[in-house]
């Protein structure tokens, strides 16, 4: 059986906030919670935790919204 890895502990104090600002402005440029946590090695919700700490106001989820009505004739 493989060896998994240890979970995570979210980090205390200023070094949390620290990590937890720079996730905010990364977010806040457009950049989703999936690759934030994929490029920071943290899980999903270990990202969206610190951006709720840090006071992001989330997105809807899902993308563009379509245009309701009909095109066909």
């Amino acid at each position: 059986m493989p060896r998994r890895k240890p979970a995570r502990k979210l980090l205390p104090g200023p070094e949390r906030d620290k990590v937890a600002a720079d996730l905010k402005t990364r977010y806040e440029a457009g950049t989703s919670i999936r690759a934030l946590a994929e490029a920071t090695g943290r899980s999903y919700g270990g990202v969206h935790r610190l951006l709720a700490d840090a006071g992001v106001q989330f997105r809807s989820r899902g993308g563009t919204v379509r245009a309701t009505g009909s095109t066909s004739g």
